[in-house]
């Protein structure tokens, strides 16, 4: 070949089908109907096959308990996702059943009608107890991997945040988020210079290779509200924090041993939390996950 040379070819459709397995392994299934799935993510769960990750993903297990879910979108490897959550975030993560549904809530989450709110603990003790924050956010311009707020390049991005509880060296922190920007809370947050607890990506240079005590970034999508794609009603859910959380905001605060339930119980107790969402639809991770029974 030689400058000038015309090249010509033909790629094959197939040659970009994606086979994604199906995983036989559990689900926390909080909510379930014909037309949504509300799911409690583990951390350590990435939500979808990709580059490095072909298996033991969210999708892996959906496609197992909900095998229709194959034919709910354009994607094979997104099969039915809405929205996603970190690989080390756990909580609340919704899943569209039906073509339906996900065009739906895609609109809801592009135009910002789905409410998400998380619990964070943060490095520091002097934070302010309520603000906002509006810092455009985009990738960093030399680590590839890593988002920042970047003013010239970035996308919208607001947060808000109330403080819970405030212990010697953290906090814990409530936060609302009205974007949904990739790494959004742990950009903004570190940004500010009150780093999430656990988080080695976005964390001080001089703490990134230091052994941390806690397991992952301490990260949680707690309450979620949104309409039903097919009712139309507002439905509202909230899950209490896995017991790596727990027990990370129970040692800030100085608390002892005890088991989850008590151990968060004593943690929140304080300053009493503006709850918005629909009491009467909300779910406590406390009742035990539901777990399809046959494979449908």
């Amino acid at each position: 070949m030689k400058t000038g040379d015309q090249v010509t070819g033909e790629i094959r459709s197939d040659a970009f089908e994606i086979s994604v397995e199906s995983d036989p392994r559990s689900l926390d299934v909080i909510h379930a109907d014909s037309h949504i799935l509300v799911l409690n993510k583990p951390s350590g769960l990435v939500v979808h096959p990709g580059a490095g990750c072909k298996t033991n993903t969210l999708v892996n297990r959906l496609l197992y308990h909900f095998p229709e879910l194959r034919q709910v979108g354009e994607d094979p490897a997104r099969p039915g996702i809405v929205h996603r959550l970190d690989k080390d975030t756990s909580g609340l993560i919704l899943v569209a059943r039906t073509s339906h549904s996900l065009q739906f809530l895609q609109k809801e989450f592009k135009y910002h009608r789905v409410e998400k709110t998380y619990l964070a603990l943060v490095a520091g003790s002097d934070l302010a107890e309520s603000g906002e924050i509006i810092s455009p956010i985009g990738r960093h311009p030399r680590h590839r991997r890593r988002m920042c707020v970047n003013l010239d390049t970035g996308k919208p991005a607001r947060t808000s945040w109330q403080v819970i509880q405030r212990f010697a060296g953290a906090c814990l922190v409530k936060i609302h988020l009205y974007t949904g920007r990739t790494h959004q809370i742990r950009v903004h947050f570190y940004d500010m210079g009150y780093p999430l607890l656990g988080d080695l990506t976005y964390q001080f240079r001089r703490n990134r290779k230091k052994l941390q005590p806690h397991p992952r970034q301490m990260l949680h999508a707690w309450q979620m509200g949104f309409r039903h794609p097919f009712s139309g009603r507002k439905m509202g859910f909230e899950v209490d924090p896995p017991q790596d959380f727990i027990s990370a905001a129970a040692r800030e605060a100085g608390i002892g041993q005890e088991d989850g339930v008590s151990e968060w119980k004593r943690v929140m107790a304080g300053p009493l939390m503006d709850k918005a969402m629909d009491k009467a639809a909300t779910v406590s991770a406390a009742t035990p996950p539901i777990q399809p029974v046959t494979k449908q």
